[in-house]
């Protein structure tokens, strides 16, 4: 998907993380051009985009009565790789003969070990 698409797309969620994801895009757009010598800020398409366990942080929730619960602050890491370019084409998707024959050629190529 091309960069343009992804932000015309976050453009219309209005989800946390679509906000936080779109101002990672802008910011990755920005320093391909400004520190990789891409010519054309639109000539970019997302290859990777993922999201990684943070740092968790545990605090004291206070309950009524004097009770008290632990509580789980929770961070998280995303990374997106742009490469220039266009995008590769889309895969079409398989048929339900495909997936079949696919299936049955896996059961084919199972051994059972520790046999005669």
């Amino acid at each position: 998907m091309t960069i343009d698409q992804a932000l015309a797309q976050l453009e219309f969620n209005d989800k946390k993380g679509a906000k936080i994801i779109k101002e990672v895009l802008l910011e990755a757009q920005e320093l391909a051009v400004r520190q990789h010598n891409v010519e054309f800020k639109s000539n970019l398409h997302i290859a990777e985009s993922f999201s990684g366990k943070g740092h968790y942080t545990k605090s004291i929730r206070f309950h009524g009565r004097g009770c008290s619960g632990i509580m789980d602050l929770v961070k998280c890491h995303y990374f997106v790789k742009l490469v220039e370019g266009p995008p590769p084409p889309p895969v079409p998707p398989k048929t339900g003969f495909d997936q079949a024959k696919e299936y049955v050629q896996g059961l084919r190529s199972r051994t059972i070990t520790n046999t005669l």
